[in-house]
Parts: C-alpha cells; sequence; structure tokens
C-alpha cells in the first residue's frame, strides 16, 4: 500500500513565493489517521505557512504541489472549505467570541432553530454533551471571557470536534498555559488520539513533542529535512536538523564580575488596584550592578512582570519604596521618566506591547528616538536606513529589507526588533520579560548571545524566564519570588533547579 492511501492527509511538493523570500520549497508532509505529527522548526521555518496552506488561508493556485485528502486530490480556496472537508486550526490567538457563552462559540454558526428562533436548551444541552464527551468540566452557559486561556483553548477544541473536524492543527497551544492548564490539554490530546483524531502539532517545546507525538517533521529555511517516527529521534538531534548545526551548549557560559551598582531598589510594595488589602510585590529590594545579568526566577503570578513594569514607570498599582539610579534617587512615574533615566524594558507580549506590526521594521527600530534622526525638524531618512540596516545585521533579523511590515517577521524575528528598538539608543538598564516565550531553539541562542555581549559591554540586565534551565544558564545570579516576596537569592555557581524551587514553592 503506497504512503498515499495510508495518510489521511498529505501535502506533496509544496512550494509558495512570496515577493523577495521562497517561504516553501518541495516540501512533503503526511499525517496518518489517529496520528499525532509534530512539526518543528525555528521561526521563519516555514510551518505558519504550510499550516495556511493545508486550511484554506492560502487558497489552491497560489502555491505549486497538491493537497491530498484520503488519496484524493483537494483544491481548497478558502478556510471554510477546509473545515467542511474535515480540517481545523486552533491558533495561539483564539477565535471565540468572549461576550457569549461556551455553548454559544461550540455552536457559533450552526445554532439549532425553533420556529425560526434558537432553541437554547438543545443548543446548551449539546454543548454539554460534546464537553462531557471530551471529559471537560466546563459549565456551557458561562461566559467564555471569564474563563483562563487554558480552558479557553479546551473550548475551541470542543467547537472544532463538533463541527466533525478529522484533523487538528494545533498551533502553539500552550504557549501562554500554566503548568497545570498544559497537562489537562496534553491529556485531551492523548484522548483524541485514542479517538481516531489526527493532530498536526507544533510547538518549539521539545518536551511535549516527545510525549505526544508519533511522528516528527523538521521544516528547515522552507524546506522539509527529516521526518520520522519519534522513538527513532534523539533531542540533540531534532535541534540539530531544525538550525542545521550542533548545539553543544544552548548558553554562553561566560561569567564576569559585576562593576558598580547600577539600579538599587529598597523595600518596593505594589498594591493590587483591584483588592486595596492585597500586595503584588511586598517589600522586596535588591540591586544590579554593570556588567551583570540578574535573573528572576518565580511561578506564575509570584511577581515577577509586576516589578519589572513599576520599575519601568507603568505600576499595574500604587507604589511606594526608593529607587536609585547610578547612586542617584530617581522618580519614576512613566515609560518616558524610565527611558529619560537610560532604562530600557522588552515586555512579555511583544505583540500587543512591543512591536506595532503594520510599521515597518525601520518604523519600529526609530518610533522612540526619531529626534536623534532630525535637523532643523525634518527627519535625515538616508541616514536613519543606513543605521537601520546596519543594526539589522548586527542582530542577524532575517528579512527581506528593513521597509516590510514588522508583522510579516517570525516571532524571534519580531523579539530582536523589539531589542533592537532599545539598541538604538543605548540604555544603562536592560529589563527583559521572558524575552524568549514562543521562539524557536535557535533565535533563542542568538538572544542568549546578545545579552551575554550587552552585558560584557558593562550594561545592567534583568533577566525573567518561565523556563528555569534558562535562568540558570543566562543570569550571574538568581533572585526567587514568591507570591511577591523575595524568597530566595543565589549565586549561578551555586543555584540549582531545587534550590530555586524550593525556593519558589516554599
Amino acid at each position: 500500500m503506497t504512503a498515499v492511501t495510508q495518510s489521511l492527509l498529505c501535502a506533496e511538493g509544496i512550494t509558495k513565493e512570496y515577493p523577495g523570500v521562497r517561504a516553501l520549497e518541495d516540501v512533503t508532509f503526511h499525517l496518518d489517521p489517529g496520528e499525532v505529527h509534530a512539526l518543528v522548526g525555528e521561526n521563519g521555518a516555514g510551518k505558519s505557512t504550510l499550516i495556511k496552506i493545508l486550511s484554506g488561508v492560502i487558497p489552491a493556485g497560489q502555491f505549486q504541489g497538491r493537497i491530498l485528502l484520503e488519496g484524493t486530490p483537494v483544491h481548497f480556496r478558502t478556510p471554510r472549505g477546509a473545515e467542511s472537508a474535515g480540517i481545523s486550526v486552533i491558533h495561539q490567538e483564539l477565535a471565540l467570541v468572549p461576550h457569549l457563552s461556551v455553548g454559544e462559540n461550540i455552536f457559533l454558526g450552526k445554532e439549532p432553530h425553533r420556529w425560526g428562533v434558537v432553541d437554547w436548551e438543545v443548543l446548551f444541552a449539546g454543548a454539554g454533551k460534546v464537553l462531557e464527551g471530551l471529559g471537560l468540566a466546563i459549565n456551557p452557559r458561562q461566559e467564555t471571557s471569564r474563563l483562563s486561556i487554558g480552558v479557553q483553548q479546551l473550548v475551541e477544541i470542543a467547537k472544532a470536534l463538533h463541527k466533525e473536524a478529522r484533523v487538528l492543527i494545533l498551533d502553539e497551544p500552550t504557549s501562554a498555559l500554566s503548568e497545570e492548564e498544559t497537562r489537562v490539554l496534553l491529556n485531551l490530546v492523548k484522548a483524541l488520539r485514542l479517538k481516531g483524531t489526527s493532530i498536526v502539532y507544533i510547538t518549539h517545546k521539545l518536551k511535549e513533542v516527545f510525549e505526544l507525538a508519533d511522528r516528527i517533521t523538521v521544516l528547515r529555511d522552507g524546506s522539509s529535512v527529516a521526518t520520522d517516527r519519534r522513538d527513532r529521534w534523539k533531542r540533540e538531534d531534532v535541534v540539530r536538523h531544525m538550525v542545521g548545526r550542533p548545539i553543544q551548549e544552548i548558553f554562553p557560559g561566560r561569567r564576569r564580575e559585576p562593576g558598580k551598582k547600577m539600579l538599587e531598589v529598597e523595600n518596593l510594595s505594589v498594591r493590587d488596584p483591584r483588592n486595596p488589602a492585597r500586595n503584588l510585590v511586598k517589600g522586596i529590594s535588591f540591586h544590579v550592578s554593570c556588567g551583570e545579568v540578574l535573573g528572576l526566577a518565580g511561578l506564575m503570578g509570584a511577581g515577577r512582570s509586576e516589578l519589572l513594569c513599576t520599575l519601568f514607570g507603568y505600576a499595574p498599582g500604587p507604589a511606594r519604596g526608593v529607587v536609585r539610579i547610578a547612586g542617584r534617587p530617581v522618580k519614576i512615574r512613566s515609560p518616558g521618566d524610565a527611558v529619560r533615566e537610560g532604562v530600557a524594558m522588552v515586555p512579555e507580549d511583544r505583540g500587543t506591547q512591543g512591536l506595532i506590526g503594520i510599521f515597518s521594521v525601520l518604523e519600529n527600530l526609530t518610533m522612540s528616538h526619531l529626534e536623534s534622526f532630525c535637523t532643523a525638524g525634518i527627519i535625515d531618512t538616508i541616514r536613519e536606513y543606513e543605521q537601520c540596516r546596519n543594526l539589522s545585521r548586527t542582530l542577524r533579523i532575517k528579512s527581506p529589507s528593513v521597509l516590510v511590515p514588522a508583522e510579516t517577521l517570525s516571532g524571534g524575528n519580531q523579539q530582536k526588533v523589539v531589542i533592537g528598538k532599545w539598541l538604538m539608543d543605548r540604555p544603562r538598564i536592560l529589563f527583559l520579560d521572558d524575552p524568549t516565550r514562543g521562539i524557536d531553539v535557535g533565535a533563542k541562542v542568538e538572544i542568549y548571545n546578545l545579552i551575554d555581549r550587552l552585558a560584557g559591554e558593562g550594561m545592567a540586565v534583568i533577566f525573567v524566564s518561565s523556563e528555569l534551565p534558562e535562568v540558570l544558564g543566562v543570569a550571574d545570579r538568581i533572585l526567587v519570588l514568591r507570591e511577591g516576596r523575595l524568597t530566595g537569592e543565589f549565586q549561578s555557581t551555586e543555584a540549582t533547579p531545587e534550590l530555586i524551587m524550593e525556593a519558589a514553592t516554599a
């Protein structure tokens, strides 16, 4: 029996070109019935383009190659056409209507009617059966916006399966989930596989890949470079195929002697605006020196992001405490104040807080520094372009030009643009809030090396990460937060995962 007749869904010889960029070249991908097939690769490897083709976002006629469903060629001209054939995509950005109930979202577009009016009892009863069939204890009458992101992700899957999806494409499904929510979703994926649902699983988290996948396909630079059963892969082999080179040491491994204290914080507290009796940050004192990378570790809700936001001038609630920069007391009441004091921040959510997607790479890089390119109120566009192009090359931003919209770049390259925006005017202090979230291992290595270089040049860096190995690998010194309090401090040479987790959970 041939591979085509064995496969439920097959992409053969897929090639897709954009102006100046070949996104995919002769890619082949097979998905078998009841299989979890992991699709991995660096950002920019072509994963998103392939998924858009499989789901009808890029219509037939706009790419070369063919798509087969159960051995029969299909030509999807819209996402609705792919859905009708049983192919559904669960994107990172959820497609639910937040003010509608869970049941209404599950039945959206297929509401049961009686005498021309929605039959609400049938709708909610039906939604309840769908959720119960998936083992999900979710009230179908609950307003969707009141659910956590993890539960909303499960509702998206229930919605797709109600539409009789035979193929589920999960695009970075756990990137914004807690550990508990991630475990629920992974268990659901396993249960769906047992029921015969075929799943394309896209993630940068190789731990999940090796837990779930029956097969693994690696894309690199728009080509499918390797496919095999999971039991034939080793993690280091997947990484090597993804980046095109072996990574012996992911982290730079260099440690520096810190210089003078650059940022000092004394007894900083931040009140929860929704609950005045509770503090998000509770009496924290610490410092970071020139040439030092200070890591902040802790579980979700520990107060890491709230601490950085407060120091950057947009505290989530009323704040008090003393802040000194280079020994001088400062009052930072806005991000503008922070920038004037030489403080820069790469926020946790680059999409909504760090970039303007429809603006070009150049515009994003220079938007905070236009005065430096002006003479008599007129922007020197030639100097602006040359400086942005040089910075883009230094940061190895993969882009056809600095004039393309930032939203067309991969996640890792978007993150480099956010960092580059602040490097146009060298800050003294750099805050990095989960800077590698949602990007591939190759881009992570480049950002680790960039952090190491900036610290080596004397910059004071505070680095937050949800991944404990990152904190251990990048930081010179580590602070541990729990429920807004400082519960531990370790030099990198003495820190271990066990010590940090004990401080984070004690």
